[in-house]
């Protein structure tokens, strides 16, 4: 196996899977002793899902894939009659990422859509996946550059159309696929409100535990700073108070030698004569 093969076989992987198959391929890519190539795979990061269903969508709907790369080249060549095949192309697109997405047990929520829409549009704008691998893609694309304004508009004005109405279900699926796609779709919506709901309880909660943190460690620290004060002060009056001991304990020795120096003179004196 090479880095590119390891590199599509991962991007082809489904989404839950994708820390467990990188760490696969990543010991595949060591045991061949492609060192350089399983450290840069080791380092691929999880795609959000509008990139892992435009991935999904080379390499599970091919024809409908390369339709919207032919049609964007034409529009690329000024051809300004391929936009409404462009859009059809983009269209089929569409439906069929939302089968991928619902299948894949991911909500096909219209941002997603959408950001996968302009990104297939931009794909077709510059005309290819370069400078990533074919199918592989690693980052939503945005819009090329005001160099590209003039062909890629078409396809980026039928993303956004598509992205702002949906399109009808398609008709090669059955009816009963459909409302079961559409339940699944239900469903996931709900989790990921449910999911949204709980993330802000679980940031208030934080930002709460954040603030009374903060105010902990603010009365604490100005707790220290006066203890640290108080310390100090007490530090220089027990210096004081040594120095005075010291000058003190001089004194006091000072006097003792004076007194020595007085009994001996004292003792030094003649005794008196008695008169009778």
């Amino acid at each position: 196996m090479t880095y590119d093969d390891a590199v599509s076989a991962l991007a082809r992987a489904p989404l839950a899977q994708f820390v467990a198959e990188r760490k696969r391929l990543v010991g595949e890519l060591r045991a061949a002793g492609d060192r350089e190539g399983s450290a840069l795979l080791a380092k691929r990061a999880r795609p959000a899902v509008s990139v892992w269903v435009v991935n999904q969508l080379y390499w599970e709907a091919r024809d409908a894939f390369d339709a919207v790369l032919a049609t964007g080249a034409r529009l690329r060549r000024g051809e300004l009659a391929a936009r409404s095949d462009h859009r059809d192309a983009l269209a089929v697109l569409r439906q069929r990422a939302i089968a991928i997405l619902s299948a894949a047990g991911h909500s096909a929520v219209e941002a997603t859509l959408r950001r996968a829409m302009t990104t297939l549009a931009a794909i077709a704008a510059h005309g290819g996946f370069e400078p990533d691998l074919p199918g592989a893609l690693t980052a939503d694309r945005d819009p090329p550059g005001f160099e590209f304004a003039v062909v890629a508009a078409p396809a980026l004005a039928a993303a956004s159309a598509l992205a702002a109405v949906p399109a009808p279900p398609s008709p090669a699926m059955p009816a009963a696929e459909t409302d079961r796609a559409a339940e699944r779709a239900r469903a996931a919506q709900q989790r990921a409100e449910a999911q949204r709901v709980e993330a802000q309880r679980v940031a208030a909660a934080e930002a709460e535990t954040a603030r009374r943190l903060a105010a902990l460690r603010e009365r604490l620290e100005a707790a220290l700073r006066t203890a640290r004060g108080e310390s100090d002060a007490r530090i220089r009056t027990v210096a004081a108070l040594r120095d005075q001991l010291v000058t003190a304990e001089a004194a006091v020795a000072a006097m003792r030698t004076t007194i020595a120096d007085l009994e001996r003179e004292l003792a030094a004196l003649p005794t008196p004569i008695r008169r009778r």
